[in-house]
């Protein structure tokens, strides 16, 4: 029995063993409290009544349990503990006569698996689902921009250049970002129940890992509509593609690389601009305005052999603006992230590491510095030696050692 209970509450991840284990736990002691004052109410029935007033008992407990579940929160984080807390019941009321041995039994079985489980999982082994959570949100957005990428160079690559297995690879990333809603929902669950570890102690960011999540998805959305042009593209390109294509690069290049910055600051735990108080380098406003102001420029002299590309074109854009909108509220929920979870400043991190990079390159600091006619020129002119040292050329010995600073660190 014990060896079957650990095969059910083993899971991979932390988080899950201890949902599993601890839900095991209090539905065991709930469904034994529940099915000793069962047997001890239905005693005062007779022998008659007693089996009457036990299957009442369970039937109504059954349905109490089964209901409960249909609730979200119940189903998201007690659901094994309602399907548990029914079978102990029903398993302790049915058992006759000799349910305190039942008990005991069951007790004691429970208690021997849950440690064996949670040493396991905890101490030898351990799998945090937090950590996983924190690593697929940086995997989503990383394949965002590459979708970004890769969208770029199919789009305005010259005709007979086009690669078939490039651009299934990067859709095939962009429906992992499309499907992965369900996973991270697990992932956040799980990680509710971990205990304190890695770098966020006890204030795992779960919802805010979500709310990433979901406009990472919404952003997926918009390019996966976008992926719909890559086979209507005009094979031949025309006068306004060719105007229009430095625009529709440089929005495209500017989301990407957004994208990037915010996946290497959250896998970096360090602020990003928008969080610090810099002016942002990815500015959304200034990225429409500046598709819109070279679309109107060339709408005004195109020609009607090109109305159907400009439609095709306009449609793009259109689309391309709401990717920029979405990764300006990505970049938004990324510096919500970095302030609850108190994220380091990238300036202070830089200081540091290039300031140790440079006492590292430092030579050893020379203890005589200037050349020695000159030492023994200024002690003739000195009467006493001692004051010739305390004097000029303790400070000309600091002076040559800090430009040598200032050029190595140049």
């Amino acid at each position: 029995m014990a060896v079957l209970t650990v095969m059910v509450a083993f899971e991979y991840t932390a988080g899950a063993t201890i949902s599993k284990c601890l839900n095991i736990a209090f539905a065991t002691a709930l469904g034994v409290s529940l099915g000793i004052g069962a047997k001890y109410l239905a005693k005062f029935c007779g022998k008659e009544g007693e089996p009457i007033i036990l299957g009442c008992l369970v039937f109504i407990l059954g349905a109490l349990g089964t209901f409960t579940r249909f609730y979200p929160h119940m189903q998201r984080r007690y659901d094994y503990g309602c399907m548990f807390s029914v079978a102990t019941f029903s398993l302790v009321t049915v058992s006759g006569d000799r349910y305190l041995e039942l008990v005991k039994q069951r007790i004691s079985t429970i208690m021997v698996s849950v440690a064996t489980v949670m040493a396991i999982s905890l101490v030898i082994r351990p799998v945090w689902a937090g950590k996983d959570l924190h690593n697929l949100i940086i995997a989503n957005l990383e394949k965002l921009a590459s979708f970004l990428d890769g969208f770029e160079s199919e789009y305005f690559q010259a005709i007979g250049e086009g690669s078939k297995d490039k651009e299934k690879g990067f859709l095939e990333a962009l429906k992992n970002v499309l499907g992965s809603k369900a996973t991270e929902e697990s992932l956040a669950n799980f990680a509710w129940w971990e205990p304190a570890n890695g770098p966020f102690r006890f204030n795992n960011p779960g919802k805010e890992y979500l709310k990433i999540g979901n406009l990472g998805r919404d952003c997926a959305c918009h390019l996966h509509a976008l992926s719909g042009h890559l086979k209507s593209k005009s094979k031949a390109p025309t006068e306004f593609h060719k105007r229009t294509e430095e625009a529709y690069k440089r929005i495209i290049t500017k989301s990407s690389n957004a994208l990037k910055c915010l996946a290497l600051s959250i896998k970096t735990a360090t602020q990003p601009p928008s969080s610090t108080g810099e002016p942002d380098p990815y500015n959304a406003k200034f990225a429409i305005d500046e598709l819109r102001a070279a679309l109107l420029i060339t709408t005004r002299t195109i020609s009607e052999e090109d109305t159907i590309d400009v439609i095709m074109a306009m449609s793009v854009a259109s689309i391309l603006i709401d990717v920029t909108r979405c990764v300006d509220e990505i970049s938004k929920a990324v510096g919500e992230l970095s302030i609850k979870t108190r994220f380091q400043k990238e300036d202070k991190k830089k200081d540091n590491s290039t300031s140790i990079k440079v006492l590292e390159k430092l030579p050893a600091p020379r203890l005589q510095i200037i050349h020695r006619e000159i030492v023994n020129a200024a002690v003739k002119e000195e009467e006493n030696p001692i004051d010739a040292i305390k004097g000029e050329h303790v400070v000309c010995e600091i002076h040559v050692i800090e430009e040598e600073i200032k050029a190595e660190g140049k």
